[in-house]
């Protein structure tokens, strides 16, 4: 993985010790609160309902056992106990107090780390499929790429003050599990007929309070061109975009009203001033890049398992957790595995202090001591021996990280919600718990297969509700807190935003009302028909008739404005 230089190290120390300076003048009232409030923003920090909450970068999802330790030691000695894995592949804390911030920043860089940029209208954390580097169905390893983005990006004085925060991720496999066509640009790695890689260019997806699915305005860019290309973007979004309306302002929001091929054409005329410039990549910049991502020291396996099957048959349970938590590696006799954050009875996404060193001691024993986050709110092991399935699978279920519910049901993405953020309409977590509860069957679970639930408290939309199977929003009656349903969205190659069935529900009424959409699609299914494509063979009607056919204990039904408007 990438390591600082002296300059990487420099910034981030200097940055330190600047934070520390302001963080000291706010305290001391010699800074308002509005005075602060941009300076700690571009630190990560936000004021959330009872304390400040610190969101840690973690570049394309990526990490070491020496840095997912430091996240154990900031969650016991500053917060709580325990740390909050995002849908941005971040770590989040809500509980610091203002005073520790610049000795949770000084630690954070013993070990290159930072939060610069988790926040403020600038180029956010750059994201990426979990498995990149690993996976059996990727074109070619998309890291060097993004860490060029990602130093390029990061005080980059032009896009310091953009008109809202901008989002960018890549995906080089043929399965895509970055989601790049709902982020501001998506990047394909493709290669052309001539053999030459390069990337297919989406700019102008986003959900938030306008969900759009991101058009393509270059099929195929070279990759020397990444940097002026993205560049070009930038440049007409920054001139163009608004900065009058705050909910109107992102990229999205632009290219919908000019239209996706009058946005090309003018970020093509500004890329022709570009093209040429000091910012095309060289071969020898990709490789030095490169080189920090060579593979690590893969033993020469075979890639037999007739071991491996027939401990399956031994063990159920540990037959469900490969069919679910493994999958497949392009090293013959290795595998990558997905450490389940979903156990019922947990909120989605946190892990104990415990649990955050328990993984680093089995990156190090078992995956050459990295690890990834997904933007399912999940950890990743990416180079483990199918040899060593079974006994990774036993310590990682004393230590509650073993469910074996990937892609099911209970693998719920949940935001914070109004448990802790201040934006929030509606609580979050209680929901996903409920939910979790009711259907706490894994054979039940495993018989109604792939199925992604997800919740947002909020039109921001941090819990990606509208591309969940079936998304959940948090939304605000007369003081008081509703769940609004839709169905049939989803991320990956077939991306496609849910819709709303109707009238929102208490919260009390939510587990009933997922058991009654489930209800239909049981009933209703053509042989191993996936939830969505029976949702999109028959609309959402039949679904909707019967969630409303009869009341539903907890509350009556609150009509409203369409929150997707």
């Amino acid at each position: 993985m990438y390591r600082y230089d002296q300059y990487d190290h420099q910034i981030v120390k200097e940055r330190v010790s600047q934070f520390k300076g302001q963080v000291e003048r706010r305290l001391s009232g010699e800074l308002s609160e509005d005075e602060f409030r941009p300076l700690r923003l571009q630190n990560g920090l936000y004021m959330q309902r009872h304390a400040y909450m610190l969101r840690v970068a973690v570049p394309y999802g990526l990490l070491s056992s020496k840095q997912m330790r430091m996240f154990a030691h900031i969650a016991r000695k500053y917060d709580r106990g325990y740390g909050h894995f995002t849908t941005r592949q971040n770590i989040q804390y809500n509980w610091i107090e203002l005073e520790q911030t610049p000795e949770i920043l000084a630690d954070l860089a013993s070990v290159e780390m930072h939060a610069i940029q988790t926040s403020g209208n600038c180029i956010r954390n750059i994201t990426s499929d979990q498995y990149c580097g690993v996976a059996a169905d990727e074109l070619a390893d998309p890291r060097a790429y993004m860490e060029i983005l990602r130093q390029w990006s990061t005080f980059h004085p032009e896009f310091a003050y953009l008109p809202r925060k901008f989002k960018i991720a890549v995906n080089a496999a043929a399965e895509d599990r970055a989601a790049v066509r709902v982020h501001d640009i998506g990047l394909n790695l493709i290669k052309n007929d001539s053999g030459e890689f390069g990337f297919q260019v989406l700019v102008g997806g986003g959900l938030g309070r306008t969900p759009i699915i991101g058009s393509v305005i270059r099929e195929f860019l070279p990759w020397q061109h990444l940097l002026s290309y993205t560049e070009a973007i930038m440049r007409v979004y920054n001139q163009y975009g608004r900065r009058d309306n705050k909910y109107k302002a992102r990229i999205k929001i632009l290219v919908k009203a000019i239209g996706a091929e009058e946005f090309a054409r003018q970020v093509e005329a500004e890329w022709l001033d570009l093209k040429d410039s000091p910012s095309t990549i060289t071969e020898a910049e990709l490789q030095r890049v490169a080189s920090y991502f060579a593979p690590p020291a893969y033993e020469k396996l075979s890639d037999s398992d007739a071991e491996l099957q027939a401990q399956r048959a031994e063990n159920k349970a540990f037959s469900s957790w490969l069919g679910r938590n493994v999958k497949p590696h392009k090293v013959p006799g290795y595998a990558i595995v997905t450490l389940s954050l979903k156990k019922t009875g947990t909120p989605p996404g946190d892990a104990t202090a415990e649990q955050i060193d328990f993984v680093a001691d089995l990156s190090e024993r078992y995956s050459f001591g990295e690890l990834r986050v997904t933007h399912e709110q999940n950890l990743v092991l990416a180079d483990v021996r199918q040899s060593d399935l079974l006994a990774l699978y036993k310590e990682a279920k004393a230590h509650g990280l073993a469910t074996p519910n990937i892609g099911l049901l209970t693998d719920i993405i949940c935001c914070p919600g109004g448990d802790f953020c201040s934006l929030a309409n509606a609580k979050s977590i209680p929901i996903a718990e409920a939910i979790a509860e009711r259907f706490d069957d894994l054979d039940f679970q495993h018989d109604i297969g792939d199925i992604e639930l997800n919740i947002s408290g909020c039109i921001n939309a941090c819990g990606h509700h509208h591309i969940g199977n079936i998304g959940i929003l948090g939304v605000d009656k007369d003081g008081s807190e509703w769940y609004q349903v839709s169905i049939g969205g989803s991320q990956g190659n077939e991306s496609a935003i849910g819709k709303i069935i109707g009238p929102s529900f208490s919260a009390k009424q939510m587990p009933e009302v997922v058991a009654r959409l489930l209800e239909v699609y049981v009933r209703e299914r053509i042989e191993d028909e996936r939830f969505n494509d029976t949702v999109h063979r028959l609309g959402i009607a039949p679904f909707k008739d019967h969630v409303y056919a009869t009341p539903i204990a907890g509350g009556s039904y609150q009509a409203g404005e369409d929150a997707y408007a």
